[in-house]
């Protein structure tokens, strides 16, 4: 449609609209309601009046806007290639809206998108342009969302030039400029791009990526497409990144073998896979780096076997190629045997002070004599024995141990006295040290040495101004050297080894160093008087008993004193019952009540044995005051019987009128109903009907109702009218009073 003048004929209908505008030409509203009008009417009338209304008010937007829409809407599904001339004429109406409007970015979104429906790739792209030319920067953002769109259509050159200028604008589509660049296989650029991103520690992803992703995204695009990438140095990015990601360091030392392989430096790529089995830090890493260099080895063996076997069917030889394959073949050997020796190399650089793993690396070289004793010298000469993992002690005790299988044992001698030397986390630790040195001596029949290895073990230390009987054997502070004589393990063995080989004499002068450091337990003076029985210093053993009983004091002196006093009965019975009856007083001396009652059984027990049974039953009389509540009841039964088997049955009355009276309501219940049995079988009916009649009171009828029945079988018995409805009466009574009191 052109944009000339027009000539078109007026209807009578249109003459008041036609008549108006002549009375006054610039009225917005008069040229809106005659286009109104007309709008049922042909393209060719609307534009008629479109263009005069323009040429009347070339600046207003309104008019313009109807007009290209308008234009732009009749030509909605119609081709641009068949019907070019009626978009050229849409467009040149753009054109010349925009002489007036271009500060308008609707006009200028428009055309543009009208535009980019035609086959006019550089004037769109011109447009565009002049539109960023000629609105404020203010507006940009909203130019660029199409020309975006329009670029990432347009493909090739056009593209790549457009976003580059857009990410200056606006960098957070940097991603997206990087996508594109590796649509068109510009890797070069994409890295560079790619890089400058994960320099940006500032830098936060529009598409919700983490910097470690961004990161793998450069190495991945770096060593993938290796031989296009020319502006990046690509193996000191990598390194930065095993540097920065500490928990991705095997696959990204993959990476970088991986891209020297594609560059074809195979023997780069071998250097790199040693350095990353050599150097990290956990199994994980160690797997991945390995299980990737094998298969490149087994690749590269592959290939050459493949070519080795061409070359024989083509019957052609090549020795060199031959050999090159022997040696890959020698390589790939020696590094599957040494796969253990590299997992253990891992384990200990994460932690070097740990013994059990220097153990494993000594057990892998097996007989290799010069390996393994290099090994435990660099085990010792690494791990800080404060921080030692694991037994370091076993490690020295083990290393000695290897030179006495050897058959030297000066060596095994110099490296124990190395290891005594060490300060241990704890003073066990090196007991264990000092008592097997001495076990290795008396392996080899060198009792003596032992002997004087443990005396060594043993000695007192001298600190200026400290007693050695206040170090405290659990002072941190002090190195182990200090706080091991006070160590029962080292002394239980220096005691086992004079008895075993020294005489009574040194093994006595041990034992009594043991208790005067007063470091002894009861199990070492049970050990100590046993002893001295054996070679028949009885009266010395005793006195061990008695230190023990001073120095452990009660409850230990309770198990002290049942052996002390069965050791004295058994040697000498009733010959020396004067020293005995000494002995039970001390006992009972101090003695809690919980402990009481068996040293009383065993003091009536001697005098009953030995000496007079009135002195018997007064020491039973005693311990039923001396015991405790738990036992007074089974003492006075015990005592009732010892006293009718001496005196008769009536002896027992006093005792029984006594444990009524001393003893708790729930043990009186059975105290009384005994006694009242005794005076029933003795004849005594009216006493044993005054027990029942006390007793009475401690038994509820509604919960005892086994006395009120043993009482009433009593009366039918041995009874009348009067007492048996006597028995009724305080059964009533009782009863009331225990209602009473709930």
């Amino acid at each position: 449609m052109a944009d000339q003048d027009v000539d078109m004929p007026i209807s009578e209908f249109d003459i008041p609209y036609e008549e108006d505008l002549l009375r006054n030409p610039y009225s917005l509203r008069g040229w809106l309601r005659y286009i109104d009008h007309k709008r049922t009417g042909t393209l060719q009338e609307l534009t008629f009046i479109y263009e005069r209304a323009l040429r009347e008010l070339p600046g207003s937007y309104k008019l313009w806007k109807h007009y290209l829409d308008l234009r732009r809407e009749k030509l909605t599904g119609v081709s641009p290639v068949k019907y070019a001339s009626q978009y050229t004429a849409v467009n040149n109406a753009y054109e010349r809206a925009l002489i007036l409007l271009n500060k308008m970015p609707r006009i200028w979104l428009d055309y543009l998108e009208f535009l980019m429906s035609q086959p006019c790739l550089t004037k769109t792209r011109r447009t565009f342009d002049r539109a960023l030319r000629a609105l404020p920067v203010t507006q940009h953002s909203r130019i660029w969302e199409v020309y975006t769109k329009f670029a990432e259509k347009a493909g090739g050159e056009t593209t790549i030039r457009v976003l580059r200028r857009y990410i200056k604008l606006e960098p957070s589509y940097i991603e997206a400029f990087i996508e594109q660049l590796m649509e068109q296989e510009r890797y070069d650029e994409a890295a560079l791009k790619l890089a400058s991103i994960v320099n940006d520690t500032k830098y936060q992803s529009t598409r919700g990526k983490s910097h470690y992703q961004l990161w793998q995204e450069l190495c991945e695009l770096m060593v993938n497409h290796s031989t296009e990438i020319k502006s990046l140095k690509v193996e000191p990015i990598i390194r930065s990144a095993i540097k920065r990601f500490t928990d991705q360091v095997g696959m990204l030392y993959c990476r970088l073998a991986t891209y020297w392989i594609n560059m074809s430096q195979l023997e780069k790529a071998r250097d790199i896979f040693e350095e990353g089995i050599t150097t990290v830090l956990t199994v994980r890493d160690f797997t991945a780096i390995f299980d990737a260099y094998a298969e490149f080895e087994e690749e590269m063996i592959t290939m050459k076997m493949e070519m080795a076997a061409e070359r024989e069917a083509a019957g052609e030889k090549d020795e060199e190629e031959d050999l090159d394959l022997d040696m890959r073949l020698l390589r790939y050997e020696r590094l599957m045997d040494r796969r253990p020796f590299l997992v253990n190399d891992v384990l200990l650089r994460q932690n070097p002070n740990n013994a059990m793993e220097w153990e494993k690396r000594v057990a892998l070289w097996g007989n290799n004599k010069e390996k393994v004793v290099e090994t435990y010298t660099q085990a010792i000469q690494t791990i800080n024995p404060k921080r030692a993992h694991g037994k370091l002690h076993e490690l020295w005790v083990k290393f000695a141990k290897f030179y006495e299988e050897g058959g030297d044992l000066d060596g095994a001698r110099a490296i124990f006295d190395k290891a005594v030397k060490v300060n241990y986390k704890t003073v066990n630790d090196l007991a264990e040290v000092w008592c097997e040195y001495a076990e290795m001596e008396t392996r080899h029949d060198n009792f003596d040495q032992a002997l004087e290895v443990m005396a060594r073990a043993t000695v007192v230390p001298r600190i200026p101004g400290v007693n050695p009987k206040t170090i405290n054997y659990h002072d941190e502070s002090l190195p182990v050297q200090q706080r091991v004589f006070k160590s029962m393990t080292l002394w239980g063995f220096y005691v086992d080894l004079e008895e075993s080989v020294g005489t009574v004499e040194s093994a006595k002068a041990v034992y009594d160093k043991i208790m005067d450091l007063r470091i002894a337990n009861p199990q070492v003076v049970v050990n100590y008087s046993k002893f001295l029985e054996e070679n028949h210093y009885y009266e010395e053993s005793y006195k061990v008993y008695e230190r023990g009983i001073e120095i452990f004091g009660w409850p230990i002196a309770f198990e002290l004193w049942n052996i002390y006093l069965q050791r004295f009965m058994e040697r000498y019975g009733g010959s020396k019952l004067e020293r005995a009856r000494d002995l039970f007083e001390q006992a009972l001396d101090k003695c809690p009540p919980k402990y009481a009652k068996p040293i009383i059984l065993m003091y009536g027990k001697l005098e009953e044995d030995h000496g007079l049974a009135r002195h018997a039953m007064r020491i039973y009389d005693r311990g039923t005051r001396a015991v405790s509540d738990e036992d007074r009841l089974e003492m006075f039964n015990y005592y009732i019987a010892k006293a009718t088997a001496s005196f008769g049955i009536v002896a027992a009355r006093e005792i029984y009128e006594r444990a009524i009276e001393a003893l708790p309501d729930k043990d009186v219940r059975p105290m009384c109903l005994k006694y009242a049995e005794l005076e029933r079988k003795l004849g005594e009916i009216d006493r044993a009907r005054a027990i029942y009649g006390y007793a009475s009171q401690f038994f509820d009828p509604k919960n005892q109702p086994s006395f009120w029945q043993t009482w009433h079988d009593f009366e039918v018995q041995h009874g009348n009218e009067d007492t048996f409805k006597e028995m009724l009466r305080i059964k009533r009574s009782v009863q009331a009073q225990y209602q009473s009191a709930m």
